[in-house]
């Protein structure tokens, strides 16, 4: 709150706080705030001040790097795993660095969440038939029942990236594959 105090004085504006405060993450976009708390305004487009002082990711920034994501890791580019991961480190390390100010741990969560969920269906994509599914799971240590309930529903990819693949392909194998971590 000071850092808006602040800059509204310098600018020639009364303090009338109740003014300034944003009374939801729609209006952040134009407070007048840097999210570093410095002068600048750099990332006042993809970052807003809660009225609490918490710095927080807006939705537009996160819906942009799901759509760039998704692009990213388009599952017909036929590409092998490691061959996806290289420019999805590049771009996650990116943005992890310039919102790493923001403070709010369960939007990384989330977001690491759904990008492990969507490479586990671009994995089964690529195996395509419920025999090789079995087999690779197999291979990588999954239970006969764990692989055989996988490769019964083979042509659910999402579906099957949900739940019983969760203790196959677990945060150890993305750490493995280079995957970073936002949390």
């Amino acid at each position: 709150m000071a850092v808006i105090l602040r800059h509204s004085q310098t600018k020639g504006r009364d303090n009338n706080d109740h003014r300034y405060r944003p009374k939801s993450t729609r209006q952040c976009s134009t407070l007048p705030v840097s999210a570093s708390g410095g002068g600048s305004l750099g990332r006042l487009d993809a970052m807003c001040m809660w009225a609490v002082g918490k710095r927080a990711v807006l939705k537009k920034a996160r819906e942009t790097f799901k759509q760039r994501i998704g692009q990213l890791t388009s599952r017909t580019c036929g590409r092998s795993m490691t061959e996806l991961v290289e420019p999805l480190r590049r771009y996650m390390l990116g943005w992890k660095a310039y919102f790493g100010l923001a403070q709010t741990p369960r939007v990384w969560r989330e977001l690491d969440e759904w990008i492990r969920h969507r490479l586990r269906a671009i994995q089964l994509k690529h195996w395509k038939r419920g025999t090789t599914m079995y087999r690779e799971l197999l291979a990588l240590g999954a239970s006969v029942k764990v692989a055989r309930l996988v490769a019964a529903n083979s042509r659910r990819w999402w579906h099957n990236s949900r739940l019983a693949l969760n203790s196959v392909m677990t945060i150890a194998y993305f750490d493995r594959l280079g995957v970073p971590r936002l949390s």
